[in-house]
């Protein structure tokens, strides 16, 4: 029996990314939960938090096809699903060839993971991806973040820094 290649993922851009990681999280959840009772709980994030880097990295390649390259005009494009129904609230920076620079000011992300019980485990499901998925979308793109409202912070600031094409 071959093994067949799986359609493309397009919930992304069919209904946002807010609405993926609450569907995500709340099965997650109780998953997460069921799992730490049988065995060590830690153990059980480490693998939670490794999954979900390598799925982002994977996601990041697919989304820079889809958008039709890898710079930093094309992921500032790519930003549409990440703020969809005002998920996000950004002010952009700066925005040229080789930086894309922004700070995210209100997080619904973080407002969903607390409402569902889950403000331990956001930056695991949601911050945790966000290296790892510039890196899929150009392995020779950085970014630096320092701080995330997730985690307490008064806002996300996100540095991307793209090489010269």
């Amino acid at each position: 029996m071959t093994q067949q290649t799986p359609p493309p993922d397009t919930l992304t851009t069919q209904i946002g990314v807010l609405t993926r990681r609450e569907v995500e999280a709340r099965i997650l959840k109780p998953i997460i939960e069921a799992l730490s009772a049988e065995f060590d709980r830690e153990q059980v994030l480490t693998i939670v938090r490794n999954t979900i880097v390598r799925i982002a990295q994977e996601q990041g390649a697919e989304l820079a096809q889809m958008m039709g390259g890898c710079t930093a005009a094309h992921f500032l494009n790519s930003l549409q699903y990440w703020t969809k129904d005002n998920a996000l609230e950004i002010d952009l920076l700066e925005h040229t060839v080789e930086k894309l620079s922004f700070n995210v000011t209100r997080c619904r992300y973080a407002e969903m993971y607390r409402a569902l019980g889950l403000g331990d485990l956001g930056a695991t499901l949601s911050c945790n991806r966000d290296f790892a998925l510039v890196d899929g979308f150009n392995p020779d793109a950085t970014l630096t973040r320092t701080q995330t409202i997730m985690q307490g912070a008064p806002h996300c600031n996100f540095r991307y820094t793209f090489p010269k094409t």
